[in-house]
């Protein structure tokens, strides 16, 4: 029978694989879209000043507990972010006090307050090394910086300067290739059987390049790793509506203002929170893959995360089109909500 009948889908309560909640006023009023929906998050370490050490973890993790709208049954996972100072018995013992759930790789000026990320792969080996032996994931936001390479190629030089090397040097690292956005990379994780998954966000599933360029440019669509070609994009909804283990939901929902976003030099950063959940199930839908909503939302991250699924469920009905608001109020102002460019038939109940 194929999944075009479906129009109720019960999964269990899904995990969002890569969040940015930052912090203060707008965390406190970006999180009760994300808790809504979703049970368990890891959260990104990239504030200002960064998540560095075990008690900056904690800390934060406080924040983010004491702000938790009433009722609310979620779990933040905690990142460290990887500094070429970080101290690997450090890291360990993050880990095994369940403070860290995993490190964090962001190439010095990759992307949003990545300032502080690593420059020299070697100075932080022996830190990932010792992940290696005690298991502890590496979440990698995979793109050189180099100037002289293009913006849409970055992935891609990413993996072969960088990551296939990285590999062959600590190769029990348990790596996650985060918001991979190219056929290179699908191809790549594809072709590895061990240690190596990535997950796809919300946005790069639905959008390309040309939507973000074409008849002007769409800043609410700006983000990084930016999208790619169309081809990239199908690569990607394949990927995710297969069910392969080694592919699963991190929504990279990263909230600006406004103000921030349509400035002359607007961060880069989509807020896909509020209706991840109805989007995915209509890029599914289309697929005709429904069935494989729960993998890739629900199944796939835990495994590789080596935590048990979520035992609560969420259900899905398809209906007459469900409206999300424009964007959400902070203290800081407001903050525009993703707009895939199509209705959403797709309602989230419980």
């Amino acid at each position: 029978m194929s999944d075009k009948s479906i129009t109720s889908l019960a999964i269990r309560r899904p995990d969002d694989w890569h969040l940015h909640l930052r912090d203060g006023a707008m965390m406190r009023a970006v999180l009760p879209e994300t808790t809504r929906h979703f049970a368990r998050a890891i959260v990104m370490p990239n504030l200002v000043p960064p998540v560095v050490t075990a008690t900056d973890a904690v800390e934060y993790r406080a924040r983010i507990l004491a702000a938790l709208p009433a009722g609310a049954d979620f779990t933040p996972l905690m990142t460290l972010y990887l500094t070429e100072d970080t101290n690997p018995e450090e890291v360990a013992a993050a880990h095994d006090a369940g403070i860290a759930t995993a490190v964090k790789l962001y190439p010095a000026g990759a992307t949003t307050n990545s300032a502080s990320g690593v420059r020299d792969m070697e100075k932080v080996r022996p830190v990932l090394e010792t992940m290696a032996e005690i298991g502890m994931p590496l979440c990698v936001h995979g793109e050189v910086t180099d100037n002289d390479v293009d913006i849409f190629d970055r992935e891609a030089v990413f993996i072969d300067k960088v990551l296939k090397p990285l590999r062959k040097k600590v190769p029990d690292l348990r790596i996650v290739m985060e918001h991979v956005t190219t056929q290179h990379a699908v191809d790549y994780v594809r072709d590895t059987h061990k240690n190596l998954a990535a997950t796809i966000t919300t946005h790069h599933l639905i959008i390309n390049r040309n939507n973000i360029l074409a008849g002007g440019i769409k800043p609410h669509f700006y983000c990084l790793p930016v999208a790619k070609r169309e081809a990239h994009r199908v690569a990607l909804v394949q990927a995710a509506v297969s069910g392969d283990k080694r592919f699963f939901l991190g929504t990279d929902s990263a909230p600006h203002t406004d103000a921030a976003k349509l400035q002359p030099c607007g961060c880069a950063g989509i807020f896909t929170a509020p209706n991840t959940m109805s989007c995915l199930a209509e890029v599914f839908d289309a697929a005709d893959r429904l069935k494989k909503l729960e993998a890739f939302t629900s199944l796939n991250g835990p495994q590789f995360y080596r935590l048990p699924p979520n035992e609560d469920r969420i259900t899905l009905r398809k209906g007459d089109p469900v409206t999300y608001p424009t964007h959400i109020d902070t203290a800081d102002g407001p903050v525009t909500v993703f707009d895939p460019g199509f209705d959403l038939h797709w309602h989230v109940e419980g």
